[in-house]
């Protein structure tokens, strides 16, 4: 039996979301670096250097979680929302990489730019997983939706429609115009030859 489509979509919600944490966690001292500037450790420049990065993390992570919400109720944000978070994860990704970009490395360049392209990608991607993954168990729930039962009187009426002067009621007749079970069928015939007399 497979796993219920709710389950899995809580278990990459959260996958997703701890990535972005630590891809986020990552990128907190490579920005601190960048803002410290080489001020002395312990210094007050050096401890201020610390909420850049959070500032601007705390930031992106709200427009994530509102994104995603918005988007389970079918809602779109303005370009503001879109221009935030793109700005906020532009800069994480200049803050990280500059350091390694004026040094000329490669291997830095791709070091530093790994942890925010994997932010730049999941914070795209999971909102939309979220949003596919409710689609789909709303649509298998629809599909193992019990049909609704058809009532005595609801069978009657379309007998009592189909049935022509010349008709010979029987349960055998009842169940080719109704699809009525075998059962049902006699005393649907009979409510159906009393209604003659």
């Amino acid at each position: 039996m497979s796993e219920p489509i709710e389950r899995v979509a809580v278990q990459v919600d959260r996958l997703c979301w701890t990535g972005i944490l630590l891809g986020l966690a990552f990128t907190m001292t490579n920005v601190q670096q960048f803002a410290a500037a080489g001020a002395a450790a312990w210094s007050l420049a050096w401890f201020a250097a610390w909420l850049l990065d959070p500032m601007v993390s705390l930031v992106l992570l709200a427009i994530l979680r509102a994104e995603q919400v918005t988007a389970r109720h079918g809602v779109r944000l303005g370009g503001w929302v879109r221009a935030a978070k793109w700005f906020t994860l532009g800069a994480t990704y200049v803050m990280n990489t500059w350091s390694a970009f004026v040094a000329g490395s490669a291997a830095l360049v791709v070091l530093h730019s790994v942890p925010p392209l994997v932010v730049f990608v999941a914070a795209e991607a999971v909102t939309e997983l979220r949003d596919k993954l409710g689609t789909a168990a709303g649509a298998t729930l629809e599909a193992v939706a019990p049909a609704p039962r058809t009532s005595f009187a609801e069978y009657l009426a379309v007998a009592r429609k189909a049935r022509k002067s010349s008709a010979k009621v029987s349960p055998a007749w009842v169940r080719e115009v109704t699809g009525c079970s075998r059962g049902l069928s006699s005393k649907l015939a009979a409510a159906l030859n009393g209604d003659q007399r």
